[in-house]
């Protein structure tokens, strides 16, 4: 019996800009606690192809790549416990971007935030609707659906508006598997952190490289304390109580404070503490936690071919592991093959047999949640029900696919129930046999896989 393989967690970093308090805070921070927890095999990319969509100062790109990846590093990302690794060193993505392109519906594409509010924009304009857009700004999702399924990630740590983006790769891998007639590729499921912290920048508003406004994560300790002392606070003066609520001070000191630090710098400010003295605090408690990541990230800055060789044993251990195996039988699946392995058959001379194709679940979001189907070709083989959350939809599919209850029918016409609750419904004019025969071919496939 096969062990059960640890679930996959993929993050990819954007190489763009420097990284600021924010940043480290709302992603840095939680991610590399994660990476800590047992039972999960994590991978972390720079996504530097994703980068030249926006960016093409190549002098920025390196820069920006080397200071993201120290970042990571300083901060106590272990590249001998989690997989870390630059997107541009594993080919193999971009090989595996062409073989999706070739199944992905320009429809879909279509639909992407991205590409949507560009073309939204040109309209407003009175411009052509692809004025200034890119065919990378418009493959985007493609690539993004290679990071993840070249590697079979299980979950995918996102905000919400990339969400779409991760349905888009299970809308891939499933027309893939369709096509080529296997389960080559884990359908990928987001998680979002409702917790995920946002913190203010200088002048009140969302910390962001857009608004100009941020403090960048490892300037020089006076520098810092420079920055923080520009916050900007209203006009109440020492010894008149001041509000927590909207103080983007108070909101800068509880992101890096204990519950103990927050409370008492809550009772400062009902007490009425000076701005200065606040920003005094509020600096010295920043700098506590980011003084030694400092002192690691100016190490690894001064040691660029450090971060070079960390980067390339990373890709090059998971080229070995995953991706080379990995492409070379897709590549086998859609046909590039070697032409000396066996008799090559012409359309005179079809197979004796032809392999038949899986039948393959569908994953999608509806308007009140979140749903599934069955199908085989064409043929509709189950409806689901909805679900609130995709995470329930996936553990019923896994369930089906397990076949650890049996399936009956209800007192509905056509509607299925496992352990006597209803999951859906069977396509038209079909017997619950058909379901089980599609179920058992699946168990079958992966068994034999």
């Amino acid at each position: 019996m096969s062990a059960i393989r640890a679930t996959r967690v993929l993050t990819g970093i954007t190489t763009s800009g420097t990284p600021h308090l924010g940043n480290y805070v709302g992603a840095v921070r939680p991610a590399i606690a994660a990476s800590r927890a047992p039972g999960a095999e994590s991978f972390y990319f720079l996504a530097d192809l994703h980068s030249l969509i926006k960016a093409q100062d190549p002098a920025m790109t390196q820069r920006s790549t080397l200071e993201i990846a120290a970042t990571w590093l300083a901060a106590g990302l272990d590249p001998q416990t989690v997989w870390f690794y630059r997107q541009s060193d594993i080919p193999e993505i971009t090989e595996l971007t062409w073989f999706l392109t070739c199944v992905a519906g320009k429809g879909i594409l279509n639909r992407a935030h991205a590409y949507k509010a560009a073309v939204d924009r040109n309209r407003a304009d009175g411009e052509d609707d692809d004025a200034g857009v890119s065919a990378g700004l418009f493959m985007y999702p493609v690539l993004m659906a290679a990071d993840i399924l070249i590697f079979n990630a299980d979950r995918v740590p996102v905000g919400r508006d990339q969400i779409q983006h991760i349905e888009m790769a299970r809308d891939f891998g499933q027309r893939f598997n369709h096509v080529y007639g296997r389960d080559w590729f884990t359908l990928p499921e987001a998680v979002i952190d409702e917790q995920v912290a946002t913190l203010p920048g200088l002048d009140g508003r969302k910390m962001s490289k857009s608004y100009g406004n941020t403090i960048p994560l490892f300037v020089p300790r006076e520098e810092l304390r420079k920055l923080v002392f520009s916050i900007v606070t209203d006009s109440r003066a020492p010894g008149e109580p001041k509000d927590t609520e909207g103080s983007a001070l108070f909101q800068l000191y509880q992101a890096f404070a204990s519950k103990e630090e927050t409370a008492a710098f809550a009772q400062a400010y009902a007490d009425g503490i000076g701005w200065g003295d606040a920003k005094q605090r509020l600096f010295e408690r920043v700098d506590a936690e980011i003084a030694p990541l400092r002192e690691r990230y100016n190490t690894l800055m001064a040691r660029p071919g450090d971060i070079e060789d960390i980067l390339r044993d990373g890709a090059r251990r998971l080229r070995e592991r995953y991706a080379t195996p990995l492409l070379a039988q897709l590549r086998h699946a859609v046909g590039l093959r070697d032409l000396s392995a066996g008799a090559v058959r012409s359309d005179a001379e079809p197979a004796a047999e032809t392999a038949r194709a899986l039948p393959v679940f569908k994953q999608y979001r509806e308007d009140t949640g979140f749903s599934f189907k069955l199908v085989d070709g064409d043929a509709l083989l189950l409806q689901g029900a909805r679900f609130d959350a995709p995470r329930d939809a996936g553990q019923l599919i896994a369930r089906l696919r397990r076949g650890d209850a049996a399936l009956s029918t209800g007192v509905d016409a056509g509607s299925v129930l496992l352990d006597g609750q209803v999951i859906g419904t069977l396509g038209e004019g079909l017997a619950i046999d058909a379901l089980e025969d599609a179920l058992a071919r699946l168990r079958e496939a992966a068994a034999a896989a």
